[in-house]
């Protein structure tokens, strides 16, 4: 790429706005356009009008690369179909997406999460121990709190209090957000999971629970994804890995503790201020950090929070009062909806609380995320892990 590099926004919320400010900082760098679907007259908060625009296609010609960070499956799906097609390289901040609709992307061109969220972060730490000769056996997700069905009245209110939109306050707070992440890991870094809907013990000693789950991880034979819930613990990442037993003396000096297992603990994940290192991972040939891979083993089921009823419209499943998100393997749920494709979905039949929608409880509109998915679904083959 040229001395100056070219760099195009997906998405005007939090995590794209701070990102440009970021950009315009960086003398390697140049922030071309940045791609909103609001009423650009209205956004005169926004630090750079100049750059917006409502345009795909000046969005594509302006830049070499482009960083999606939309927070919607099917909006940013649309979008990165035509960035791939157009040859350029793809950084997201979107989870959700590349656990929907990355394979598809993966086997056509150049898409990466960025650092910043905790898959990202996860990827980072596991390119980091592994070069020390560590040998994962979990990638944890820390999560303070947890309720499967919260209320209205406060999700409303944690929204108020953060500034955030209702639908991501329910999405954080009934575990669908990190279901979606660990799934993530789990396709990215060639892990599976221990059950579906994950373990999520709950402790207040990080290490021991972390010994357990690594147990657990030797038991199945493979290296699981999973998170914990850990209200005094730091809002970060950790890996339980072992080593060889030729470093136990060094590492029992280095405050490791005494093995077999080991935490590696990053306790921070900064979002947009990260994707910056990936940007320049990019620019400087140091390849794909993390995507859902082309052959996925694990995606996220859309379970119903209450009974269904025949005709009910589901607006948007993640972070709903309807359904939550749920970690599962392919492999036997081949029919389940993947909740990312839950978005102006009609109820064909009652679906009871619990249960997992599939395709023949919902009538989905057509969309390049369903179409996606289906392609997915037609080309890999699932092996139970």
């Amino acid at each position: 790429m040229d001395s100056v590099t070219k760099i195009g926004i997906i998405g005007t919320g939090l995590i794209g706005n701070g990102l440009a400010i970021e950009i315009k900082k960086q003398s390697d760098l140049e922030l071309t356009k940045v791609l909103t679907r609001r009423e650009i007259k209205q956004m005169s908060a926004y630090p750079y009008p100049e750059v917006l625009t409502n345009s795909v296609e000046e969005l594509i010609n302006s830049c070499q690369l482009v960083v999606e960070c939309s927070g919607d499956v099917l909006y940013g799906t649309e979008v990165i179909d035509q960035a791939i097609k157009a040859a350029i390289p793809v950084i997201t901040m979107n989870a959700e997406l590349q656990v929907t609709t990355g394979s598809y992307f993966a086997r056509r061109g150049f898409i990466t999460e960025a650092e910043g969220d905790q898959p990202g972060c996860l990827a980072a730490l596991h390119e980091n121990v592994v070069q020390m000769g560590f040998e994962p056996l979990v990638y944890g997700n820390i999560k303070g709190f947890l309720k499967l069905d919260p209320n209205l009245k406060d999700m409303e209110y944690f929204s108020k209090k953060n500034g955030m939109r209702l639908d991501m306050t329910t999405s954080f707070t009934d575990g669908t957000k990190v279901q979606i992440e660990q799934a993530f890991v789990a396709n990215g870094l060639g892990a599976g999971i221990a059950v579906d809907g994950l373990l999520a013990p709950q402790t207040d000693d990080l290490n021991k629970v972390g010994e357990e789950l690594a147990m657990t991880a030797e038991r199945l034979g493979y290296p699981i994804s999973d998170f914990v819930i850990a209200p005094k613990a730091p809002p970060g990442v950790f890996i339980m890995a072992t080593h060889d037993p030729r470093q136990k003396d060094a590492l029992r000096y280095y405050k490791m503790g005494e093995g077999p297992y080991y935490t590696l603990l990053q306790n921070y994940h900064l979002c947009h201020l990260e994707i910056m290192k990936t940007i320049k991972r990019v620019i400087h040939g140091g390849g794909i950090l993390l995507n859902n891979g082309i052959t996925p083993s694990v995606s996220v089921a859309a379970v119903a929070k209450r009974t269904l009823q025949i005709g009910e419209q589901v607006t948007k499943g993640i972070g709903s009062f309807q359904v939550r998100g749920e970690a599962v393997k392919i492999a036997g749920n081949e029919a389940h909806v993947p909740i990312g494709l839950l978005v102006n979905a009609v109820v064909t039949r009652e679906v009871k609380v619990g249960e997992i929608l599939t395709f023949d409880d919902v009538i989905l509109p057509d969309s390049m995320a369903l179409t996606a998915w289906q392609e997915t679904i037609k080309e890999s083959t699932f092996i139970s892990i």
